[in-house]
């Protein structure tokens, strides 16, 4: 704990600025901010955290991934009949999104006030990442579709206490010359979570147990490795914070008009997210209706093809992450990966064959790895608050999740278009939403 001395400096010092600023008729908003309570790192991350806080990445979104990728539409087909299947998964799926979207930035405000000895952000890794295992287990032991809804939402939601506190460490433990390849990494490990699981499926496929348990098992155990390895400083004292209503505001809502460059990063990673899931979500269904192939075939395609995505995922992000430090800019970054990953979802729509799809997640694992290595950078750049990382990047995190809320039922209704089963406008839908995330990165101009 810091000397009280300097807490009462501290907050003279405040209340200095604020008379300075009612004297010469500004706002005390329109004054620097104060340090942060923790002040922001200026050395590098020593190789154990990035190497750890990569792998707790990948394990903490294969746990969140196995479902999604296979396990839902496996579940589910031993639950429904197949004509109820698409709307089945399309209603669990957003339920399950909508419990992410509203307590991942719940989450981060708790993680940004803890200030118990284990530090802010170690304690909320690690009862996520258990109780997310716990849950997947129960989903695959659910014998109706209500039960599976059930465990899939508390999965959600206790999953995300993990991702939102370790989103925040990346913003704690790294100085700005490293964010970039370090973000890149940590996106590439996520993205690259799709294929641990669809390799999982394709394994394992005919036992639903080990189908979910295996994905909770590597992301508790990943997911503790890194929580042993941070630096998690213990925080001195609890931010002062507004009561009532106006913190339950402020815990959901960054203002666009103070925070412009954020909240056009926000839009951007919104449309993006919007047009992978729309397409994740339907991929093995699409598979097995457009490739014409059965569950157990359309599973072994699905993982070749998301290893294609992964291998070009990882090269690409990789190379751009370490280019957009070297030259110090993210936009012509995202823009270009934006619009490759559009190009990729439109190419899907004209695939006839296996070869076909594993081409076209080629280019998807391109755009999408260029695009998750920058993103993370440029949102880190431009955060409104300091001593509010978590709060903010669960902010930020609803462009996660919020999509994953409306994707299901967008991809669905798009399906559906003409009466039949058309992926085709739900693929040329996703290249629209794609081709618009890169535009809304124009306006941004406090990051290069």
């Amino acid at each position: 704990m810091y000397p009280t001395s300097i807490i009462l400096n501290e907050e003279t010092l405040m209340a200095i600025r604020k008379s300075a600023a009612a004297q010469t008729g500004l706002s005390a908003v329109a004054f620097a901010k104060p340090d942060p309570l923790i002040p922001a790192p200026t050395e590098k991350a020593k190789f154990r955290v990035i190497a750890t806080m990569v792998l707790a990445r990948l394990g903490i979104m294969t746990a969140l991934s196995a479902p999604l990728t296979a396990g839902l539409v496996l579940k589910l087909q031993s639950l429904v009949s197949p004509e109820a299947v698409v709307g089945t998964l399309g209603l669990v799926t957003s339920i399950g999104a909508l419990g992410a979207l509203v307590f991942d930035p719940i989450f981060g405000r708790l993680s940004d006030r803890t200030t118990g000895r284990f530090g802010r952000r170690r304690p909320w890794m690690i009862f996520g990442a258990l109780a997310l295992a716990i849950a997947l287990v129960a989903m695959s032991m659910s014998t109706s579709v209500v039960m599976l809804g059930v465990f899939w939402v508390l999965g959600q939601i206790l999953g995300n206490a993990a991702v939102s506190a370790h989103t925040a460490t990346i913003a704690d433990q790294l100085p700005p010359s490293q964010r970039g390849k370090v973000s890149g990494a940590v996106g590439i490990a996520q993205q690259a979570a799709s294929y641990v699981a669809a390799f999982t499926a394709a394994a394992v496929a005919p036992n639903l147990l080990l189908l979910f348990m295996i994905p909770g098992i590597i992301g508790f155990v990943l997911v503790t490795l890194y929580a042993v390895a941070l630096p998690d400083k213990q925080l001195p004292h609890r931010p002062e914070s507004e009561s009532g209503w106006s913190t339950v505001w402020k815990t959901f809502w960054v203002s666009p008009r103070k925070h412009p460059d954020f909240a056009w990063a926000w839009g951007s990673r919104f449309l993006l997210v919007l047009a992978n899931f729309m397409f994740t979500t339907f991929r093995l269904l699409w598979i097995q209706h457009d490739l014409g192939l059965t569950p157990v075939e359309a599973t072994k395609v699905m993982a070749t093809g998301v290893l294609c995505y992964t291998v070009s995922l990882i090269v690409a992000g990789q190379l751009a992450g370490w280019l957009s430090d070297r030259i110090k800019r993210r936009k012509v970054f995202i823009i270009a990966s934006a619009i490759l990953f559009g190009l990729g979802m439109f190419a899907l729509s004209f695939a006839t064959d296996p070869m076909h799809f594993y081409l076209a997640e080629i280019v998807l694992g391109i755009g999408f790895g260029t695009y998750v290595s920058v993103d993370l950078a440029l949102v880190i750049d431009v955060l409104p608050n300091p001593d509010e990382a978590a709060k903010d990047l669960g902010v930020f995190n609803i462009a996660m999740t919020a999509p994953q809320v409306l994707a299901p039922g967008v991809a669905a209704w798009l399906i559906g278009a003409g009466g039949g089963q058309n992926y085709s406008v739900m693929l040329v839908g996703a290249t629209i939403f794609a081709i618009v995330g890169a535009v809304l990165i124009l306006p941004v101009k406090s990051v290069r």
